[in-house]
């Protein structure tokens, strides 16, 4: 089974309303479960603390978000969703900046991306995947720290439209 169809797998299971997959094929295995519940989670860096709507006391959700952490507050403010476009990430795995500790970052806040520019690359079972911009622009914001677990959709960069 190659990548593609495993992603292809996951936006089906999305969809739909089964809890569980496994597939077994001679010496591969594969288990796609969906989250039970859902939870929303204000992202926060990792010195700070992660709010989470089960965690807080019951407060209208207005009031909960703005006093979340200011990065987190800044990622959903109004403002944002005007005119930014968010890259997501397409599969669950660890989110990397950079190739390799020793090379460059891919790219920074201020740069100015292309479709096709690697933007971070994603490892999900052992594979690196470079995560290619979609739309031309500007880095605004990179949303998760290097070497961060990531979950699948989960906002990576904010990318201000050319």
């Amino acid at each position: 089974m190659d990548f593609k169809q495993i992603q292809e797998l996951i936006k089906i299971i999305n969809k739909s309303n089964i809890g569980e997959l496994s597939i077994e094929e001679k010496d591969f295995k594969i288990t796609i479960k969906q989250k039970e519940d859902q939870v929303q989670t204000v992202y926060a860096a990792p010195s700070a603390p992660v709010y989470t709507a089960a965690a807080l006391p019951a407060v209208a959700p207005a009031a909960v978000l703005p006093a979340a952490s200011g990065a987190a507050a800044e990622a959903t403010a109004p403002k944002a969703a005007d005119n930014l476009v968010t890259i997501k990430s397409p599969m669950i795995g660890t989110f990397y900046r950079r190739a390799s500790p020793d090379k460059p970052l891919f790219v920074e806040v201020g740069d100015e991306i292309a479709p096709g520019k690697t933007v971070c690359i994603i490892e999900a079972m052992k594979l690196f995947n470079e995560i290619e911009a979609e739309i031309s622009g500007k880095v605004v914001k990179v949303l998760v720290d290097d070497a961060s677990p990531v979950e699948f959709d989960q906002p990576l960069f904010l990318v201000e439209p050319a």
